[in-house]
């Protein structure tokens, strides 16, 4: 990190991915709802008022408890009402997970909280429960800062949220709008591959 939620039930933000499968080309249509979790639609689908629409008959796949890296992280998720996936995927580009793991810049730890965000955070960047319960409250009050915009949010945690308010959205720095699409394509890998993630086909 170099630098809340929507109302319930709204979707934050949705987005055609084309994902390319091994067996087939497909494209994917990603819902991202108020927490970070996400539902994945295979083939066609329309954007409504309520959220995203399958115009082919839905099939819901069981849902399966995810394997996550640390029962901080669950913590952590679950008190900011966040997914955990949304967590994980954060925390897995920013620092691969490693605990004390220090950046050139400064920031701590799995969620590379900057000092003075963890400081204003009341955490210790350098425990993993606070770090994991830091980084995930920061994730929540951007989300409410940005009215549940995860674009915005997720370039916010990465480049601050001065360069978002300054460029009203997605600044121009390559490290951020990559740092964003790994995060999203993280998200939907593990979506398509059902790891604990609603699936619709």
């Amino acid at each position: 990190m170099r630098g809340g939620g929507g109302r319930k039930g709204v979707v934050l933000a949705a987005w055609i991915v084309g994902v390319l499968v091994p067996a087939a080309a497909a494209a994917q249509v990603l819902e991202i709802n108020s927490g970070g979790g996400v539902t994945v639609y295979d083939g066609p689908a329309v954007y409504t008022a309520q959220g995203v629409v399958s115009i082919q008959a839905a099939r819901s796949q069981p849902r399966r408890r995810a394997a996550r890296a640390s029962p901080d992280l669950d913590a952590a998720a679950r008190d900011a009402r966040l997914s955990a996936a949304l967590v994980e995927a954060v925390a897995w580009q920013e620092s691969h997970m490693r605990a004390g793991l220090v950046s050139r810049a400064g920031a701590v730890g799995e969620m590379q909280l900057m000092p003075s965000t963890a400081k204003a955070l009341g955490v210790d960047p350098r425990v993993t429960r606070q770090n994991y319960a830091g980084g995930a409250a920061y994730l929540r009050s951007l989300l409410k800062r940005y009215d549940g915009d995860l674009i915005k949010t997720l370039a916010a945690y990465n480049a601050g949220p001065e360069a978002v308010d300054r460029y009203g959205g997605m600044p121009p720095f390559k490290e951020t709008q990559d740092y964003v699409a790994a995060i999203l394509e993280h998200l939907s890998q593990q979506a398509l591959a059902d790891d604990g993630l609603e699936t619709i086909r």
